[in-house]
This record gives structure tokens, C-alpha cells and sequence, in this order.
């Protein structure tokens, strides 16, 4: 048992925080939730670009996806620090949004090829490609559900969301209300989607779990790149 809290990780689940990030530059990462929009340093430097960004309520770290695909940067949250920075070897070079499933600390991430994804550990160990049945077209965003156990990928129409076991098998499938993207995020807890609304740049859509438009959050524009998740009393990692 003391070893599996050691690899997987482990948390107390503490309020729910939205987390932004532009996609380039010398940007930080800014946590709306926060009693006062607070400011965490992504360590980017002026030529750095991210394709994906996630959140991992266990440790309590930023995962950012930088180009060319195959390089993760893990920033320490409460520290203010880099974690590490991995290059996930034998992987290929690919842009695109990655989720964290908690649990095991496996990271997905959106493959050069349609309808597959990659995966590796925490520590960036490449373990492969998953095929996902049946997905949203030219998928932008992922993200994960910690309670169903699945994946969640926004395909580039910006409306389809598809559902998928850890085979890769479809589960299910939701229509948003309006056009978002490019990332998703999803709320576990409160089973509600997080997404960027291409179209009103500077605001965060907000959508239950059947797709309904329930609100929107206002962002700093240019921050289209967005996850979720509870804030961690007890890190255990």
C-alpha cells in the first residue's frame, strides 16, 4: 500500500481552482481561484510554446506540453518551482492538449495521428499509443473524468465530445451548446466541462455534463489554455 501512494499519489480534496495559461511567451499561469486572481511562474521563456496543459490534483502540479510534443515541463504549484522537465523518449514529436489521470499519474497526450493517443508515466516514461473507437474529428482538447474513469476529447468542430474507456473504447458521446476550444477541462465533482469559447475571446464557457451552456468566466485574453481541479490540503507524492 505505502509503495502504490508513492508512485500513484494521493490528495485531500480541498475547493475547486480554474487554471489558465497563454499559449506562448514569458506568460505565468493564473489561478482564478484564488479570493484574488493569483499568479504561479510557468518558467517560459520568450520563444517557448505550449500545446497542452493539465493539472494533477494528487501532487499538486502543472504539467505544460511545449514544442516540438515530446518535452513536458512539471511546475510545482505551492513551491514555485520546476518539478522537472521531461522528454518523453521514443514518443513522437506532436502538437496537442494532454489530461492527467491522477491515479496512476499516466499522462495522455494527443497524437500527430488522428483518433490516437499517446501515454507515458509521470516521470515521462513512453508507454505507447492509444486507439481511440469512434472519436471527435481532429480532436483540440482533452481531459479526464477521475469519477467515470474515462477520457474526454473536444473534437475541432469545437461541439462533439466523445467519452472513452482507458482501451480506447467509446462510452459515450455529448454536444456542447456553443462552440469552445481549443482545450478542455471537466469538473469531476461538479461533472461540468471547461472550455474556451473561440469566439468571445477572454471568457472560460462552463457546461454540464449534458452539454448545456451554464456560464461563462472571465479571463485575460489570450489565455486560451485551461484545466481544473480541487485545491490539495495533503499532498502525498
Amino acid at each position: 500500500m505505502g509503495l502504490a501512494l508513492a508512485l500513484g499519489g494521493c490528495a485531500t480534496r480541498g475547493p475547486l481552482h480554474v487554471y489558465t495559461l497563454a499559449a506562448g511567451g514569458e506568460s505565468p499561469v493564473l489561478d482564478l481561484g484564488a479570493s484574488a486572481n493569483a499568479e504561479v511562474p510557468s518558467f517560459l521563456e520568450g520563444d517557448d510554446r505550449v500545446n497542452g496543459f493539465a493539472y494533477d490534483p494528487y501532487t499538486d502540479h502543472f504539467f505544460l506540453r511545449l514544442s516540438p510534443g515530446n518535452r513536458i515541463r512539471v511546475v510545482d504549484r505551492p513551491a514555485r518551482a520546476i518539478k522537472r522537465d521531461l522528454e518523453i523518449k521514443g514518443a513522437p514529436e506532436g502538437a496537442g492538449d494532454l489530461a492527467i489521470r491522477p491515479r496512476d499519474g499516466y499522462i495522455y497526450l494527443l497524437g500527430p495521428t488522428p483518433g490516437r493517443l499517446l501515454y507515458c508515466t509521470r516521470l515521462g516514461n513512453y508507454l505507447g499509443e492509444l486507439t481511440l473507437e469512434h472519436p471527435a474529428s481532429g480532436a483540440t482538447g482533452l481531459a479526464f473524468d477521475m469519477v467515470k474513469d474515462v477520457l474526454l476529447v473536444l473534437g475541432d468542430e469545437g461541439r462533439r465530445v466523445t467519452a472513452h474507456n482507458l482501451t480506447g473504447r467509446k462510452v459515450a458521446e455529448v454536444t456542447l451548446e456553443r462552440r469552445a476550444g481549443p482545450a478542455l477541462a471537466f469538473d469531476s465533482d461538479q461533472r461540468e466541462y471547461h472550455a474556451p469559447l473561440p469566439e468571445r475571446p477572454g471568457e472560460i464557457a462552463v457546461f454540464d455534463e449534458h452539454g448545456r451552456f451554464l456560464r461563462s468566466t472571465p479571463v485575460p485574453a489570450g489565455s486560451p489554455l485551461v484545466d481544473v481541479g480541487p485545491r490539495s490540503f495533503i499532498r502525498v507524492f
